[in-house]
């Protein structure tokens, strides 16, 4: 498979800068670095999307995370190798990317688990940064991009 067009990052250069508005509001709002690395990996797995699965992993992995942890975060559910803030984090991470499965898309006790480990701040950055992955991962499979991208 071979991408449709160029990354539209590539094209519309200026996009670039509102995307690191994005990236920088998310990641300066004291949520865990490793929590929001994971919520862009499951969002970007449910979303098949590879470029973004390919490069979280492989950030992830760069940062010291383990290869216990990037195998199962697919069936997160069933291993032991995550915290309570990381499991409610990933669990809206799935919710609010699969947000046409359900009448009420995030519902109440999902995001009061959530709500138990992160504060107002952090909730929205982690919202912002579930949005963000999904707005990569539906340019990336539009396009058809391929793994691995060169980001820089």
């Amino acid at each position: 498979m071979e991408a449709r067009i160029t990354n539209p990052a590539g094209l519309l250069p200026e996009a670039v800068h509102a995307v690191n508005l994005l990236y920088k509001a998310a990641h300066s709002a004291g949520v865990p670095g490793a929590v929001l690395e994971l919520v862009h990996l499951r969002a970007s797995q449910i979303n098949n999307c590879g470029p973004c699965v390919d490069a979280g992993a492989r950030g992830m992995r760069k940062a010291g995370e383990t290869d216990d942890r990037l195998f199962a975060v697919p069936v997160w559910r069933e291993t032991p190798y995550f915290t309570e803030p990381e499991r409610a984090a990933l669990a809206l991470s799935e919710y609010a990317t699969r947000l046409a499965d359900r009448p009420d898309a995030v519902p109440d006790d999902i995001w009061a688990d959530v709500a138990k480990h992160f504060d107002e701040k952090q909730l929205a950055a982690i919202v912002l940064w579930i949005a963000t992955t999904n707005f990569f991962n539906r340019i990336n499979v539009a396009t058809r991009q391929q793994a691995p991208q060169n980001w820089g």
